[in-house]
């Protein structure tokens, strides 16, 4: 397996990162090089940090709500700073009916709580 790069992300005012930490931790132990940016960062600056840090992956977490808004913006900034071929991945709470949405907006896949994170892995490994 390639070294593939993994930026983990917290979109918007979410403030809890427990499983962004579990799923970073999970993708190091794969042998995936990953960056975890911390919590409360705007599209603008996961987009800078992917460019910056020439991630092949852009993993999202949020549980706040607000992922049909921040996680679209994070890939019209990815495909802006010209990263089209950055696979976007998205996780958290997020209601079963909102994920064809976010597909449709350019997220690769959604991952919601009590996914294995081997499931994660596999996704990267298979799509990378």
């Amino acid at each position: 397996m390639a070294n593939i790069k993994v930026l983990v992300a917290k979109p918007g005012l979410d403030g809890h990162d427990r499983g962004a930490k579990v799923v970073a931790r999970a993708l190091r132990d794969a042998g995936f090089e990953v960056i975890y940016t911390g919590i409360r960062l705007t599209p603008e600056q996961i987009a800078k940090a992917a460019l910056q840090d020439d991630v092949q992956v852009v993993a999202l977490s949020l549980l706040s709500g607000a992922h049909n808004t921040l996680f679209p913006k994070v890939v019209e900034l990815l495909k802006a700073e010209g990263l089209d071929n950055v696979l976007v991945i998205g996780g958290g709470v997020i209601p079963d009916t909102d994920i064809p949405g976010l597909k449709a907006a350019g997220i690769a896949e959604v991952f919601t709580p009590g996914t294995p994170t081997s499931a994660i892995v596999d996704f990267i490994n298979a799509n990378i």
